[in-house]
């Protein structure tokens, strides 16, 4: 449906042999094309642009470790060897970062949303309205994104001058991106969520179109990753209300193929995928992760298979998610069950123990089968705490959220850890500033005013 308009592809380039820079290399939309209301709709409806998320996440965290299988090691190559062992750079002067520039292009489509659509032809103030805090809210998500990869995880004490991400709030070809303080950007993925909400639909057309429950749901990450706990565990109640239905995994144990598919599942909030790459579809799981589960939890048994099951098989076990289903790509965005853990770890943080445990067994429930649910209590709020932190694990691994905990916890003097892999023969450890990655050097060449992150 969204064929005929024009694609936005989002490369930052200098023109060659002038002083005249582009940020963006697009065919801008023609008066025609973006008339009516339903135009700027259809910008929303690709999929194409909206339902991408960052992969190379995957890489990054500890779900996934090699130690074991060096026989895998050469399909990690060039940039995918680098984020694997977080290096000081990722990409060489003639690569490009594919997830900088698919965020950047979802951006790009907000803006001209957010500029135009209010001055449309043929739509309702109501629908126009609508479409406008829909791209508030891909906005919002977006850069939230981008902030948990390229800034500096966010430090009450020195976000104000801290370096963020990029910011760019209006279509414009020839932005300066000098980058704005780690303070400024989250502040307008709050005001971009909160004015959103009001307006957003009680329930969506469907999943990848975000509606209330989405827009809450992300504006529970943010303060979680703002360390902002009680609010995180606010908004996420407040997502959950709108959206809570869980699958009973003990259903489909015993049937995979009858297990809902991306856009079908009651589980997903808002809709990401992300697109296939050799290099980490089938890695091995890592012993810390797969130590977290008993062989009773059906996410065990449902969600992973025997690394004998893959090609080149390994030893342990990998991911199989994605693989419930010939040709799909990896299930990102949102779930239930992140909302539900959100929540939890906010009222355990506040010492409501007896909640944040009610909330955790209630997700765990429907991941056994009857006879086999024990539920989990905790004494103390860090023992609360790290019972949560260990659900997240179980329910959460292969979907690219570990990285961002992983950052955060980095910083929390009671739950960081620290994680070592020995790839090619040296063994790295992950610290300090390599939690953030670097901007790609042709950003900064066709862009100087981008200041690199610290490595």
């Amino acid at each position: 449906m969204i064929s005929k308009y024009i694609k936005i592809s989002l490369i930052l380039l200098l023109a060659a042999g002038t002083s005249c820079r582009k940020y963006v290399e697009v065919e801008q939309y023609s008066e025609r094309t973006l008339k009516y209301t339903s135009d700027y709709q259809y910008l929303l409806n690709n999929t194409g642009t909206f339902e991408k998320d960052p992969g190379n996440l995957l890489l990054s965290a500890d779900d996934i470790n090699l130690d074991q299988n060096p026989n895998l090691h050469n399909l990690l190559t060039n940039e995918l060897g680098n984020i694997y062992t977080w290096a000081a750079d990722y990409y060489t002067a003639d690569q490009s970062d594919a997830d900088w520039n698919f965020l950047y292009d979802q951006i790009y489509n907000c803006n001209v949303i957010i500029a135009g659509v209010m001055g449309s032809q043929n739509g309702t103030d109501a629908e126009k309205k609508k479409v406008y805090a829909e791209a508030q809210a891909q906005r919002a998500y977006a850069y939230l994104t981008l902030m948990n990869i390229y800034a500096p995880v966010y430090n009450e004490a020195s976000a104000a001058k801290d370096l963020g991400v990029p910011m760019l709030l209006t279509p414009d070809l020839f932005a300066n991106l000098t980058r704005p303080s780690v303070q400024a950007v989250y502040d307008q993925i709050i005001k971009d969520l909160t004015e959103a909400i009001p307006v957003l639909p009680d329930q969506p057309s469907n999943n990848i179109h975000p509606a209330k429950a989405a827009a809450y749901a992300t504006l529970a990450r943010t303060y979680l990753y703002m360390q902002r706990y009680s609010e995180a565990s606010e908004n996420a109640l407040h997502s959950l209300e709108y959206q809570s239905t869980l699958l009973d995994l003990a259903v489909y144990a015993a049937n995979p193929a009858s297990y809902p598919r991306r856009f079908l599942n009651p589980e997903v909030i808002l809709a990401k995928q992300s697109l296939p790459t050799s290099g980490y579809l089938s890695l091995p799981l890592s012993d810390k992760l797969l130590g977290k589960f008993t062989a009773t939890d059906l996410r065990y048994t449902l969600y992973m298979r025997a690394g004998t099951s893959f090609s080149p098989s390994y030893t342990g076990r990998g991911s199989y998610r994605h693989r419930l289903f010939s040709g799909d790509n990896i299930t990102m965005g949102i779930s239930v069950g992140e909302m539900m853990l959100t929540a939890a770890e906010g009222l355990a943080r506040a010492n409501d123990i007896t909640a944040a445990m009610e909330w955790v067994n209630k997700l765990r429930q429907k991941r056994f089968k009857a006879a086999d649910y024990v539920a989990l209590s905790a004494a103390t709020a860090e023992e609360a705490t790290r019972v949560v932190l260990d659900e997240r694990r179980r329910e959460l691994f292969g979907m690219g959220i570990r990285w961002y905990d992983q950052r955060r916890l980095s910083k929390d003097p009671v739950f960081a850890e620290s994680d070592s892999r020995t790839f090619k023969g040296t063994t790295y450890t992950l610290s300090g500033n390599r939690y953030v990655y670097p901007i790609c050097p042709k950003n900064i060449v066709m862009n100087p005013e981008i200041k690199q992150n610290e490595r």
